[in-house]
């Protein structure tokens, strides 16, 4: 297929999107995002979706992943899996063999990533979805693989300087309300995404054609 076509059907950089969790439109414009990327990325949800929320319990501003996880299993999902929660978060410890573990249970997996991100001020409550891998511990410097085909990172402090003291300090009500826009937008937006599969091609989540 000419690049020039291959292009129409393949997201870009435009299809990233940015908003504030207080902003009364958030899990609105989050999740319409959400389903739109997912039907791009993954036509008819023939990839079983895995959600992996990043993070550990231990840290207020590092929790953001594992509170995504928790509030989504709490839905009770049908259609996609959930790893990284509070109960058995996803960390830098044990990133590596978690996602190996994933890879061996759901065989070419569409991962979401989730996870917490430092930045300006300015920006501190912002959300962002966009296509493409998460680097997880950026923020801390670790080095971490990439991970995940979509992402979201909300931003809960600000970055620059002791970065580890930072996450430490934040607020966790700032978190929990940046980590229930991203759950709903998840949960709204997956269900929309089933309901405009293309019936001609009909198959359960994560089915192979």
């Amino acid at each position: 297929m000419p690049n020039s076509l291959l292009s129409n059907f393949l997201p870009s950089k435009d299809d990233k999107i940015t908003c504030h969790f207080q902003d009364p439109l958030a899990v609105k414009m989050l999740s319409e995002r959400f389903s739109l990327l997912l039907r791009q990325l993954n036509p008819n949800l023939v990839r079983q979706v895995v959600i992996l929320g990043i993070g550990t319990d231990r840290s207020t501003g590092d929790c953001l992943g594992p509170l995504v996880g928790t509030k989504l299993n709490e839905f009770r999902p049908k259609g996609f899996s959930v790893y990284g929660t509070l109960d058995e978060p996803v960390h830098a410890s044990n990133m590596v063999m978690k996602i190996a573990g994933i890879k061996e249970k759901h065989p070419n997996a569409f991962v979401v990533a989730v996870d917490a991100s430092l930045g300006r001020a300015a920006n501190v409550g912002k959300i962002t979805l966009a296509p493409g891998a998460l680097k997880p511990g950026t923020g801390v410097n670790k080095e971490l693989p990439h991970v995940g085909e979509m992402h979201y990172a909300g931003i809960i402090n600000v970055g620059g300087h002791m970065e580890y003291f930072v996450l430490q300090n934040t607020r966790l009500s700032l978190v929990i309300k940046v980590a229930e826009k991203i759950s709903f937008s998840i949960f709204r937006g997956f269900e929309h995404a089933l309901k405009n599969r293309d019936p001609l091609h009909d198959v359960s989540p994560g089915q192979s054609l």
